[in-house]
């Protein structure tokens, strides 16, 4: 009996390696935890990760558990914060890929003060699996709402929950160590994370290590303080009033943003304007702040003197139109896509419109207004536009997700500037702008 021919041996051996390629390539995207592939369609799974905004950025109890260590241990990091972006594709089957990108930051208090400063950590992927598991249980609520629905995201996750045997069954361990306390203020955790903090510090309070030293820990702590009073605080440092406040590159309104600020962080300052200071962020890094986001040292004023805008902008400008169009300029998260456009004029020709602070003031209250219109009533729009309808007027314009993060509190005034567009630039680019902040 002769064997199978060689071309048969061929195509069987070919079909073998392209299934063992697939199936390597379907594993190592099922575990990658950043990404996840939902069978929605791209519109439905946008929609819920629009709503999902305001999880996306907070602030960081712990370090431990949602970043990966680098060079320099967790303790001597403070204030971490994250952010989180995510982009939604469509894939060849119809279905929708989700990937997370998170950034963490943290302020490293090294024993060198002048290496101190933010540093850039590696996020370990907890907090872009928590946000895709947040998708996932608002797509399964989507789907149970629609009669007839098959929700095989809610099967599959409450399969993934079932142990095997009651014998695999691993009880959790008893929390020893003391975890920090989610802060009251700040940033926002998303509700699955939050629940975890939670549960751990409860653990801990109701489990305290054995052994404590009460009376010892009282006196070192103590100790502690009665060192930070008698060291002597610099007198040329800048404390950050508002969250989100923006550190950007140069001091303009079309700067990169560098990173988002928190209360209370600290900086040396090398420099002022009327507007802008120039601080020191870590060694050679150096970074702009607005003025009045600030408090200054000793016996600088936080903002410049000068007369407040007469009249007022609600005074000085009015709506003279608004319509729904595609964008009118080559932005590129806007190019294409329609939006709302709202277009403004003075109330007078005659009278100077004030500048610059006075523009952005009314530009920042037709955001206000048109907030609840561009998230519920609109859903299809993209972002806003304004258009000042003058010789010296110009464009700004600033996407929906921009806007949601600025009423949820994640943006300051000046972080929302630095993520609009301006056109021309040069109009927007005035040094007498801080009052607009």
């Amino acid at each position: 009996m002769k064997g199978p021919g060689p071309r048969k041996v061929a195509l069987s051996a070919c079909l073998s390696a392209t299934l063992i390629l697939a199936f390597a390539q379907y594993s190592s995207a099922q575990t990658d935890p950043r990404e996840r592939t939902f069978p929605q369609s791209k519109a439905v799974v946008e929609k819920i990760v629009k709503e999902l905004q305001a999880a996306m950025a907070g602030h960081l109890p712990v370090l431990d558990g949602f970043a990966i260590s680098g060079n320099h241990p967790f303790d001597r990091y403070q204030r971490a914060y994250y952010q989180s972006t995510a982009d939604v594709t469509t894939t060849a089957s119809g279905g929708t890929l989700v990937r997370v990108n998170t950034k963490v930051t943290a302020w490293y208090s090294d024993p060198v003060p002048s290496r101190s400063g933010y540093q850039l950590l590696t996020s370990n992927g907890r907090l872009e699996s928590d946000l895709l598991d947040q998708v996932a249980e608002r797509l399964a609520d989507v789907n149970d709402m629609v009669p007839g629905a098959k929700s095989s995201l809610s099967k599959a996750a409450a399969s993934s929950r079932q142990p095997a045997a009651k014998d695999s069954v691993i009880p959790a361990p008893a929390v020893s160590a003391p975890v920090p306390r989610i802060p009251e203020s700040g940033g926002t955790f998303s509700s699955s994370l939050a629940q975890g903090l939670s549960a751990q510090d409860r653990s801990a309070r109701i489990t305290p290590k054995a052994g404590d030293d009460l009376s010892g820990l009282k006196a070192e702590a103590a100790s502690l303080e009665e060192i930070l009073k008698n060291q002597a605080h610099p007198k040329n440092l800048v404390a950050v009033k508002k969250s989100g406040t923006a550190v950007v590159a140069s001091p303009s309104l079309n700067a990169k943003t560098l990173f988002l600020a928190s209360p209370r962080d600290e900086f040396e300052m090398l420099d002022f304007t009327p507007d802008w200071v120039h601080v020191r962020i870590s060694g050679l890094s150096r970074g702009w702040i607005w003025r009045n986001n600030l408090e200054m040292p000793g016996t600088i004023p936080d903002s410049a003197a000068g007369p407040a805008p007469t009249p007022t902008a609600a005074e000085l400008f009015r709506v003279s139109r608004e319509e729904i169009a595609p964008f009118p300029g080559d932005w590129e998260p806007l190019r294409g896509k329609n939006v709302k456009i709202v277009s403004v004029q003075k109330t007078d020709e005659t009278v100077k419109d004030g500048g610059l602070p006075v523009k952005l003031e009314f530009a920042k209250s037709i955001l206000d207004n048109n907030y609840s219109e561009l998230t519920q009533k609109s859903p299809a729009l993209a972002g806003i536009v304004l258009i000042f309808d003058s010789a010296d007027g110009g464009m700004i314009a600033a996407t929906i997700s921009t806007v949601q993060q600025w009423k949820a509190g994640a943006l300051s005034d000046a972080a929302l500037w630095h993520q609009c567009f301006f056109d021309p630039p040069e109009t927007f680019n005035s040094s007498g702008s801080s009052g607009a902040y």
